[in-house]
């Protein structure tokens, strides 16, 4: 049996980030994204990048679930409140870096909203699709 190169569900994800992203270039004048193709380029980037914080948010928690000391347990919270507004100035210097002035995605508030939306369009639609590979995923 042959194994795929890419799950199925994140070519489904980039798809769903890809409408998610042109309504927010529609609807709002902070974010642009000059070309379809763009969008497309910016929906991949930001699909990789959320991947690897989610990655790292579990991790985080896993390890903050399994701290025995009060020490660990607060390193570890301090790394989980560091992570998550870095992950965005994250999002814009990449954003910045590989796109310049062909893309746009406001400043860190609007790619908070942003990000808000894509992961809650991506658990949406993943539900639609296939809840109890959603459900069996998040285990």
């Amino acid at each position: 049996m042959r194994r795929r190169l890419i799950d199925p569900l994140h070519i489904v994800d980039v798809f769903v980030y890809v409408v998610v992203l042109n309504l927010a270039t529609e609807y709002f004048p902070s974010v642009l994204a000059e070309s379809f193709t763009i969008s497309l380029l910016t929906a991949v980037m930001l699909k990789l990048v959320l991947e690897v914080v989610l990655i790292a948010k579990t991790r985080v928690l896993r390890r903050i679930r399994g701290s025995s000391t009060i020490a660990r347990r607060t390193v570890s919270i301090g790394m989980l409140v560091l992570l998550l507004p870095a992950s965005k100035f994250v999002v814009l210097w990449l954003e910045d870096v590989v796109f310049g002035d062909a893309v746009s995605l406001g400043g860190f508030w609007s790619v908070t909203l942003l990000i808000f939306a894509l992961m809650g369009a991506r658990w949406g639609v993943r539900w639609l699709l296939a809840p109890t590979t959603s459900a069996a995923r998040r285990r």
